[in-house]
């Protein structure tokens, strides 16, 4: 069969929310993949990334509660469960679950030479709609002496089999700080090269200082301003060198300075690039039976995006008219402490030309901190669009972040009124009651 009523490009969250829906509707959908069904997210991202970081985070928890003990630390068994959430980079369990839900897979480099066509092999393919998720690639930068088969992307860093006497990181950013973090708390001595002038620099100056002490509590030597000249590979690892004339000899290089949509050969004329990604509307329609979600797009590299992307585009080709409202996504880096924000930072909404109130208050503040331990740092931060009256920005730092940043986005999303937040009953003792701190003061 080649004619179908929507051809998917890529399986991973995006794909995955798009063809099974438009299936179970009635449509006749193929599915074209041309690495694992599932994408990077179960394999060498999301889930990977997150188990190796939990054995750190329940050690690192440890040692804040009286009366407990550190817990032992065994690689292999690490190595051996995330291989179980890996699946082993075995996709037959997702490949055979896709096919169950009626839609057809096709394995191979897809290419659309035409709008309606797709052509995978000596296949050729043919529907009325296209929907492009074919997600990103780590960008590895052009420096001198680099070879790309002797330095790690995230690929790499979550599939290792042993652990690097030493490392450098380059970049900051969510990969580069959960690489880090996991790295040196398996025991890896870790160096994090910058090249701006605080980490997470995309995020508000007071989440940069508090990623500064997560680093710094473990053992991480953290470089900004740091650019790299050029690097040396040898037999025992690579020669890492600075402008400062600096001169790092580890064992690995880990690459983590950003990604880039992949576009080659799967956007056919008529539809519109800025900057590599493909350009969409709020109905994630880039042309005449042509759509993309994900990576592709450069909205935001979530799976969650992409995912919510690809059940717009499902309502749309049914008929209902959905737009994607980005407003309210959460954005987590999964440390110890988590470090999570939503909607705006403060420069932003200054670009936007808000007048803006904010607020802090510290994790000491609540009751709930000290059920958890001894020392623990981290807080939240609050905008509030002052002509409104509703919040447009959020951030938090401390235990399970990423989990009860979901109230401050509902807030955004829903546009809850600032008496309202006020006037918020939380659960106690509970790190919600952040929130409510914070609203008082605003």
């Amino acid at each position: 069969m080649d004619h179908f009523d929507v051809i998917v490009i890529g399986t991973g969250p995006g794909g995955r929310a798009v063809a099974p829906a438009l299936a179970a509707a009635g449509r006749r959908v193929a599915v074209v993949e041309a690495e694992l069904v599932g994408g990077e997210c179960p394999f060498w991202a999301c889930i990977p990334s997150k188990t190796l970081l939990r054995p750190g985070q329940l050690r690192e928890e440890a040692r804040h509660v009286a009366g407990v003990g550190e817990p032992a630390q065994d690689w292999l068994a690490i190595r051996d469960y995330r291989d179980y959430m890996n699946s082993g980079l075995d996709d037959a369990h997702k490949a055979q679950w896709l096919e169950s839900t009626g839609v057809t897979l096709l394995r191979g480099e897809a290419q659309v030479p035409e709008r309606g066509t797709v052509l995978v092999g000596e296949c050729e393919l043919r529907a009325p709609e296209i929907v492009l998720a074919s997600g990103s690639r780590a960008v590895v930068p052009e420096i001198p002496g680099l070879q790309r088969e002797h330095v790690w992307t995230n690929r790499e860093v979550t599939s290792l089999r042993e652990v690097p006497r030493s490392a450098v990181v380059l970049g900051s950013g969510p990969v580069g700080l959960e690489s880090a973090q996991y790295l040196s708390q398996l025991g890896c001595v870790v160096t994090l090269l910058e090249r701006a002038e605080r980490p997470l620099s995309r995020e508000d100056p007071e989440v940069s200082e508090h990623v500064w002490d997560v680093l710094r509590a473990h053992g991480v030597d953290v470089r900004t301003h740091a650019e790299v000249t050029h690097v040396q590979h040898d037999e025992t690892g690579v020669q890492v060198h600075t402008a400062d004339g600096g001169l790092h000899h580890v064992e690995r290089l880990v690459v983590a300075t950003g990604r880039a949509p992949r576009v080659e050969g799967l956007v056919p004329n008529g539809v519109s690039l800025r900057d590599g990604r493909v350009e969409v509307d709020a109905r994630c329609h880039a042309a005449e039976g042509f759509w993309a979600v994900g990576d592709v797009t450069g909205v935001a590299p979530f799976t969650h995006v992409a995912g919510y992307q690809g059940r717009v585009v499902v309502d749309n080709l049914l008929g209902r008219d959905a737009r994607a409202d980005y407003r309210a996504v959460p954005r987590v880096v999964f440390g110890e402490p988590e470090v999570a924000a939503v909607g705006m930072t403060a420069a932003q909404a200054a670009e936007a030309g808000l007048r803006i109130r904010s607020a802090h208050v510290a994790l000491a503040e609540v009751d709930r901190t000290e059920t958890y331990g001894r020392e623990l740092f981290g807080g939240v931060g609050v905008l509030l669009d002052a002509a409104r009256g509703v919040l447009v920005g959020a951030w938090a730092v401390g235990p399970e972040a990423g989990e009860w940043i979901h109230t401050p986005a509902l807030a955004i999303k829903a546009a809850v009124p600032l008496a309202v937040l006020r006037d918020f009953v939380p659960q106690f003792p509970t790190f919600n009651e952040l929130w409510g701190e914070a609203a008082r003061k605003l």
